[in-house]
């Protein structure tokens, strides 16, 4: 199980090496230092653009864009399925997100053969379960598998319906067309679970009125139990089961009472509703992206440059943003190595989705291109070479 486990971490780091640099050919995407991108692709329901850069020594996003069969029947459903999944404690859950979670969601949407909102929660509970099956069996060797984690946002574009799940502080924003103005708005989609945020506090404190302490204001953060900030993850045992958070796991994760159920959920909140002629794009993105944009300037930045490359501006934005902020230069900014610069921003990942209102409005048995990617160039690949020219 250690060498699975190794093994995984391994397809995981890639991104930080050279291995994409500069090639001819952008098929699995292209490395720029501790940048990785693809400008350009094709999906069932449109066009799409993909980044992610590194700041951690390891790491911690983890992302996917998936296109064509929704589950192993030939029947369909068909359509795509986004995910962005920003780890934090390691990369581990992260990376078996990115393993799991869509062949959980086509297992279910075939025993349904449809998707549904039920579909995605049974896949969350299913990969969640999956992981907490690799913690139970590392647990004597890797204690501190247990206090790793990830957020988890998933969206699926499936017969005209936008599908959209989150756990943790990743965002989804809609960018929409009004006609009345020629303005594109930007409409957020996903409900966040941050403790920094009021309602969330209230919410998490009403689910444990037995314990004063749930939420903790420390070094002028809000954090539960002073551990996290988010409050719906994948992984992150430590703060599910008690009998993970002992020794011999570091003393900086135990809590000093028992506690009798758990104080994380993975329960995702989950969202659906049909897309419509005048939305026009979606952006989701690790809080990397929002901690240094708000949700109108990326949709801005989407809308006023051309569709190749538009996820890789977004990153350079966000940078220009951090460098800003520290009184540098951006020039400056790119220089700093790995580790080091995760003092001036954090890993991001964005993936843009672009939305052709005709392809959209197809049955969910449309067969368009067929494609399986994962940021950084990661394991998947792709199945067939059907994306659109870069």
């Amino acid at each position: 199980m250690l060498v699975k486990l190794m093994n995984l971490l391994r397809a995981c780091w890639r991104p930080s090496s050279n291995r994409h640099a500069r090639t001819g050919s952008d098929v699995t995407g292209r490395q720029d230092g501790l940048l990785w991108y693809k400008d350009a692709g094709q999906h069932v329901n449109g066009e799409f653009s993909m980044a992610v850069v590194q700041a951690n020594n390891l790491l911690e996003d983890q992302c996917q864009i998936e296109s064509g069969p929704l589950s192993f029947l030939d029947s369909g459903p068909y359509g795509t399925f986004v995910g962005v999944y920003d780890g934090h404690g390691g990369p581990e859950t992260a990376c078996y997100i990115n393993d799991h979670l869509f062949q959980n969601l086509k297992r279910f949407a075939s025993e349904q053969n449809a998707m549904s909102a039920d579909v995605l929660k049974k896949a969350y509970e299913a990969t969640e379960d999956g992981f907490f099956s690799i913690v139970t069996k590392q647990w004597p060797v890797k204690p501190q598998i247990a206090a790793v984690g990830s957020c988890c946002l998933v969206g699926v574009i499936c017969g005209g319906m936008l599908y959209v799940a989150n756990v943790g502080d990743s965002r989804v924003v809609l960018g929409k067309h009004v006609k009345a103005t020629g303005e594109v708005l930007a409409v957020q989609l996903s409900a966040e679970h941050n403790v920094s945020i009021a309602s969330v506090r209230k919410e998490l404190q009403s689910m444990h009125p037995e314990d004063r302490h749930i939420v903790v204001l420390k070094h002028n953060v809000w954090r539960v139990k002073g551990l996290i900030q988010v409050c719906r993850s994948i992984g992150d045992a430590y703060l599910k089961k008690q009998e993970f958070n002992r020794e011999p796991l570091y003393a900086k994760f135990r809590l000093r009472e028992p506690f009798h159920k758990p104080i994380l959920s993975s329960e995702p909140s989950i969202s659906v509703q049909p897309l419509q002629p005048h939305d026009q794009f979606l952006i989701f993105a690790s809080d990397g992206l929002w901690e240094q944009l708000t949700n109108q300037e990326a949709v801005d930045i989407v809308r006023s440059s051309p569709r190749s490359g538009c996820a890789r501006r977004l990153i350079r934005a966000a940078l220009q943003e951090a460098a800003k902020k520290r009184e540098m230069r951006y020039s400056d900014l790119k220089k700093i190595d790995r580790g080091v610069r995760r003092h001036f921003h954090d890993d991001i990942t964005v993936i843009v989705v672009f939305l052709d209102s005709g392809l959209v409005s197809q049955a969910s048995t449309h067969r368009g291109p067929t494609l399986s990617l994962r940021g950084g160039g990661g394991s998947a690949g792709l199945r067939s070479n059907t994306l659109a020219p870069t």
